[in-house]
């Protein structure tokens, strides 16, 4: 698993770009050696964006890449992980009183997560 990134604004195609361009490229490599590695994102609209699509073709001996259907939430694990997340920020004590702290509280939980867990 990579680490979050935080997102000050709303995400666009090219923001996305360069998120795939900056963590993703690296990050599969180490992973998944063997080259089979699956990357898997949903349909969202920067997701889906041109630039994004192009990348991702232009890359695809490096990693898999998952592709869903059209309008299917319910293959969508984020809201699990996004609840699981959640879940253990709560039981934080002290509970997170900043949006600072509420950051390092979901970073630290997230880093305290196993694969196999998500």
């Amino acid at each position: 698993m990579g680490s979050p990134i935080r997102l000050e604004t709303t995400l666009t195609g090219d923001m996305y770009l360069s998120i795939l361009s900056d963590h993703l490229h690296s990050f599969m490599p180490i992973v998944h050696s063997d080259g089979l590695g699956q990357f898997q994102q949903d349909n969202a609209t920067p997701h889906a964006s041109r630039v994004a699509t192009k990348w991702l073709q232009e890359h695809s001996s490096d990693f898999r890449l998952f592709h869903w259907l059209p309008k299917s939430p319910e293959m969508n694990i984020i809201e699990d992980i996004r609840d699981a997340l959640l879940h253990a920020v709560e039981k934080r004590s002290p509970p997170p009183r900043t949006p600072m702290d509420l950051l390092t509280a979901l970073q630290d939980s997230w880093c305290e997560k196993t694969p196999g867990c998500l």
